[in-house]
């Protein structure tokens, strides 16, 4: 049974940017989680206040997004490195920097992964089913 989940593990992490989707939430994470404070708190601060969650709470939600869509990997890899910036001046220095330097990694491998490519069956033609191109090909099957 352990090994049927880590091989679906395995599978389901080639086949995503796993990585820079964790990098995300991470990011995410250390940007919300400096913010944690009673909700009475939250309200008086203002935009300063929920900046925190909404930034934060947007960067998991981007990385959780393309572990579950990989085809929105530059849209979601751009709007998470958009966050993790504006986190800088939003929330808190962008998680003492922390959070915004996840964040921005995390959206940069997010654009750039790539699906993997399928591996190209080479079909090897038998000497007598190969056409014949040039001279050495009319040697060749002369022979």
């Amino acid at each position: 049974m352990l090994r049927t989940a880590w091989r679906w593990f395995a599978d389901f992490r080639r086949t995503r940017p796993f990585w820079g989707g964790l990098w995300m939430v991470l990011g995410g994470w250390a940007i919300m989680s400096l913010t944690f404070a009673p909700i009475a708190v939250v309200a008086g601060a203002g935009f300063g206040g929920v900046a925190g969650y909404l930034l934060g709470g947007g960067l998991m939600l981007f990385g959780l997004a393309v572990w579950v869509n990989p085809a929105l990997r530059h849209v979601m890899g751009v709007l998470g490195c958009a966050f993790a910036i504006a986190s800088l001046v939003g929330s808190n220095l962008g998680g003492f920097l922390v959070g915004m330097l996840l964040g921005i990694l995390g959206g940069a491998m997010v654009f750039g992964w790539g699906p993997k490519k399928e591996r190209a069956v080479a079909v090897e033609e038998s000497e007598e089913d190969a056409p014949v191109d040039g001279p050495e090909d009319v040697e060749r099957v002369a022979a």
